[in-house]
C-alpha cells in the first residue's frame, strides 16, 4: 500500500496544528501583559481566540507557507513565518471591520501580536523540524527500495536519487537491466544484488518495498516487469519519458531531482491512514482491557490444563515480508509445532495454510477460546505496538511465507490485521488459499475507512454468532 502524497497544508497537518496553538499562545501572552487576565474572559477577546483559527487554516490553504517545509533554511523559514503571520492579522483585522466592531479592539495587542507571533511560530517550525527530519531518516531505513537500471544510466540514477537528503527510502540494492555478472560490484556505494533473471527469487526472500525502473527499453517486457511487481504488492516508480500501458494507480512525481511514474496497488492519502493508526490505537486500548479481564477468567484454567506460558508467541510475516512476534492465548499443548508435521495429511486447507477438524494438539478450553475467539485478543498489543493493524491482512507463518509464490506477496502490501476479509467471511468456509489471496487482494485494491469500519461490524457479528470459528 503507497502512501500517496496530499497537497502541502493537509499534509504537513502536524505544522499546521501547532502554528495555532502558538497563534493562540501569543495573543494570550500579549492580551495578559497588556490588558491583564480577566476570569470569566471578556466576550470581545473571546470571539478574537475563536476568529484566530480560520484566520490561521485560510492564510494556509491559500499561500505556500507549507510547501517544501522540511527541505527550507531558517532564513526561508523566517521569512515564511513573517509571511504567513501577516496575512493571519490582516484577516483578523478584516473580520473586525466586517463585524462592525474593530473600534473596540486594543490597536497595541494587534501590533504587538506580530512580533511575538513571529517568534513562537519560528521556534516552534525550526525544533519540530528537528523531529520530523529525524523520523525522515528512520523511515528510510523502512522502507527499502530496489533500483533496476541500465549500466550506462546508474552512476547518474543513483545519484539523482540520493540528492534529497531527507528522503523516505533507502536504496537497497540494484539491479543492471543489461548486463551479467555484476553481483558484488558497487556504483556510488550502492550494491548489485542480483541479476535480471533471478530479480523475483531476490524479492521474494528479502524486504523490498518499492522498485525504481530506469531503463531505456519500452516494451512488453517492461510492461510484464511492472505487472509481476505490482501484483506481488510492491510500490514501482518507473522513470519517465511516459509509459503507455494500463498500469493501475499512475502518478507523476518527483523523486530527488528526477520524474518519475509510480504505480502501485492501492494509493492513500496520507491523511487517511493517520486516521487509520489513530483508531487502531483506540481500539487496541479498548481491546486491552478486554485482554486483561480475559487473562484473568481464562489464564488460570489454561495452567491448570496445560503446564506451560498462558501466552503462546510466533513469529509472523507482515508487511513486504518484515518479521514480527505475534501473541495469543495458548490453546494447543506445548508440542504442537512438533505434531504439526504428522497431521499435514489432514489438512483441510488447499494451499499454503494448515487447517484441520478436531485438532488434537488443542486443549479443552482451547475450543471455546477459538470458538470465540477470545484467543486473539493479545494481539491487541501487537496493534498497540504497530507491527499490525485492526483490520489488515492476516500474517503467514515463516514456513508458510517460504513458499509463496510470487503473485501470492500481494496479500502482505498492507500491515496485517486482526481481522480481514477473510475472518468476516466466515473463516471455516473458505479451504482455498488462493480465494483467501483473491479477498485480501480486493482489501488492499479497494481499502477505504468505510470499508474497515464494515469489515469490524461483520467480524463482531461473526465473533457473537460463532459463523466460521473453529
Amino acid at each position: 500500500m503507497y502512501k500517496r502524497k496530499t497537497s502541502s497544508w493537509v499534509k504537513h497537518l502536524d505544522f499546521l496544528l501547532l502554528d495555532l496553538v502558538f497563534f493562540e499562545l501569543s495573543f494570550f501572552i500579549v492580551y495578559a501583559y497588556k490588558i491583564g487576565v480577566f476570569i470569566p474572559f471578556p466576550p470581545l477577546y473571546k470571539r478574537m481566540a475563536i476568529a484566530i483559527v480560520p484566520a490561521h487554516i485560510i492564510a494556509a490553504f491559500f499561500s505556500s507557507t507549507y510547501s517544501n517545509i522540511i527541505y527550507r533554511d531558517r532564513y526561508a523559514e523566517f521569512k515564511s513565518v513573517c509571511i504567513h503571520t501577516f496575512v493571519t492579522i490582516m484577516l483578523l483585522i478584516f473580520w473586525m471591520f466586517l463585524m462592525q466592531n474593530s473600534y473596540y479592539y486594543s490597536r497595541v495587542l494587534m501590533v504587538s501580536m506580530i512580533p511575538v507571533s513571529i517568534v513562537l511560530n519560528y521556534t516552534e517550525r525550526v525544533l519540530w523540524k528537528r523531529v520530523v527530519r529525524h523520523r525522515l531518516r528512520v523511515s528510510k531505513k523502512e522502507r527499502q527500495m530496489l533500483a533496476i537500471v541500465t549500466s550506462d544510466n546508474a552512476e547518474s540514477a543513483i545519484a539523482n536519487l540520493q540528492r534529497n537528503f531527507y528522503r523516505s527510502f533507502n536504496i537497497c540494492g540494484l539491479v543492471l537491466y543489461d548486463l551479467q555478472d555484476q553481483v558484488g560490484q558497487t556504483y556510488r556505494d550502492i550494491p548489485v544484488v542480483c541479476e535480471m533473471r533471478s530479480v523475483f527469487e531476490y524479492v521474494r526472500k528479502n524486504i523490498v518495498d518499492e522498485v525504481f525502473i530506469d531503463i531505456d527499453v519500452r516494451n512488453k517486457a517492461t510492461e510484464h516487469l511492472i505487472k509481476m511487481f505490482v501484483e506481488a504488492g510492491l510500490t514501482v516508480h518507473l522513470a519517465l519519458p511516459e509509459f503507455n500501458s494500463d498500469i493501475p494507480n499512475k502518478a507523476i512525481q518527483k523523486m530527488g531531482s528526477l520524474t518519475v511514474m509510480t504505480a502501485s496497488m492501492s494509493a492513500v492519502p496520507q491523511w487517511k491512514l493517520i486516521v487509520k493508526r489513530a483508531a487502531d490505537i483506540v481500539g487496541a486500548l479498548i481491546g486491552l482491557i478486554f485482554t486483561g479481564i480475559a487473562l484473568i477468567i481464562f489464564g488460570p484454567i489454561i495452567k491448570h490444563q496445560s503446564p506451560g506460558p498462558i501466552f503462546f508467541a510466533q513469529e509472523r510475516v507482515g508487511r513486504n515480508g518484515r518479521t514480527f512476534k505475534i501473541y495469543k492465548f495458548r490453546t494447543m499443548y506445548p508440542d504442537a509445532e512438533e505434531r504439526k508435521k504428522e497431521l499435514m495429511a489432514q489438512n483441510k486447507m488447499s494451499g499454503l495454510m494448515f487447517k484441520m477438524d478436531n485438532d488434537p494438539r488443542i486443549i479443552p478450553i482451547g475450543h471455546f477460546l477459538r470458538k470465540a475467539s477470545v484467543d486473539e485478543l493479545p494481539q491487541f498489543f501487537n496493534v498497540l505496538k504497530g507491527d499490525m493493524s485492526l483490520v489488515g491482512t492476516r500474517p503467514p507463518t515463516v514456513e508458510e511465507y517460504k513458499q509463496y509464490d510470487m503473485h501470492h506477496l500481494k496479500r502482505l502490501a498492507a500491515k496485517p490485521g486482526l481481522t480481514g476479509m477473510w475472518q468476516a467471511s466466515g473463516r471455516s468456509e473458505i479451504t482455498d488459499f488462493e480465494e483467501v489471496v483473491k479477498l485480501d487482494a480486493y482489501y488492499i485494491e479497494n481499502w477505504s475507512l468505510g470499508l474497515d469500519f464494515k469489515l469490524i461490524l461483520k467480524t463482531i457479528k461473526v465473533v457473537f454468532t460463532a459463523k466460521g470459528a473453529e
